[in-house]
């Protein structure tokens, strides 16, 4: 029509505020239809848009009605086009960026047969290259008795480690969970477990309401006894439920080497049940023992429970 300049009407304040950018357009959809109408008017040189009442604009609400009507007894004799997206849908292009990966030498010698020029690193990538295969353009790493896996580079192995952390139907496991969850998807990269180690601790709601680990300041030091009968575990146990003979409490010895047990209910706990049973169920049955680790209750570490070890020259350690 070669129209260099146009008046535009409308009923909708929104819509002619949003143009003249009196109003902001927040809603995504909106913003899209704002845009197109912005590199519509750009090609008049110049336009003005103003607002008028409903009623001033029966003719352009008549057609927006138009294709939405029922029975309507006039002909139509106006084209009507049905839409099945929004006009404003487009589609999106995204420029793909290749670098070299990880998997880049020993896809190109098991494509190629190429390898680097130093004998030293040509040698190692072809030992690497002897646990990899290409299947479709596609690297697999193989295993004796695993299937084979998919090989990822850091960016697709993050993306999977935070679909299966915080997906749809993650459950914010640990790191060392989550990358065997990887792992038995089918995926494969080198660092997958640094990169799940490292996705798990800058997850903000894992930090916030995870289970505090309550580690050792020091690594454990386990206590190995060198012969039979010879390093007793000594604790007590309960109160349980009361039985027979009014005995609610029990004393279990537990040897070191061969995890013997022997107990003995009672009905009280002191120091002279404990050295009666000491001298019952542990010397007079399996000899008198090297030495006997206990915590610190006042049964254990007290003055008659001391003598009688000193007496039989059993070493009394505390735990």
């Amino acid at each position: 029509m070669n129209a260099k300049q146009i008046r535009i009407h409308s009923d909708s304040q929104l819509i002619v505020n949003q143009v003249t950018a009196d109003f902001a357009a927040k809603d995504a959809c909106m913003y899209a239809y704002l845009s197109t109408a912005h590199q519509l008017l750009r090609s008049f040189q110049a336009y003005e848009i103003k607002q008028i009442p409903r009623g001033e604009n029966s003719h352009a609400d008549a057609l927006a009605r138009l294709a939405s009507a029922i029975n309507d007894k006039v002909g139509r004799k106006v084209p009507v086009e049905i839409l099945a997206q929004p006009s404003t849908v487009t589609s999106e292009a995204c420029a793909a960026r290749y670098e070299d990966t990880w998997m880049s030498p020993i896809y190109l010698y098991l494509t190629n047969g190429t390898l680097p020029e130093d004998k030293a690193q040509a040698r190692k990538l072809r030992y690497r290259s002897a646990r990899y295969t290409v299947i479709n353009d596609v690297l697999y790493k193989r295993g004796y008795t695993t299937p084979y896996l998919k090989c990822l580079t850091a960016e697709q192995g993050e993306y999977i480690l935070r679909e299966i952390h915080s997906g749809v139907c993650g459950d914010h496991s640990g790191s060392r969970s989550l990358a065997y969850k990887a792992f038995r998807q089918g995926y494969f990269w080198p660092t997958m477990h640094q990169d799940a180690n490292s996705l798990v601790k800058r997850c903000d709601k894992c930090q916030r309401f995870g289970n505090v680990p309550h580690i050792p300041a020091e690594p454990l030091t386990p206590i190995v006894s060198l012969w039979p009968f010879a390093q007793w575990g000594l604790d007590l146990i309960g109160p349980m439920p009361q039985g027979k003979g009014q005995v609610k409490y029990a004393v279990v010895a537990v040897d070191y080497f061969t995890k013997w047990v022997e107990a003995e209910p009672l009905a009280t706990i002191t120091a002279a049940k404990i050295e009666d049973f000491v001298w019952t169920h542990i010397c007079c049955r399996f000899g008198i023992p090297y030495a006997i680790i206990t915590d610190n209750g006042r049964q254990f570490d007290s003055e008659l429970f001391r003598q009688f070890c000193t007496r039989l020259k059993i070493n009394l350690f505390f735990a």
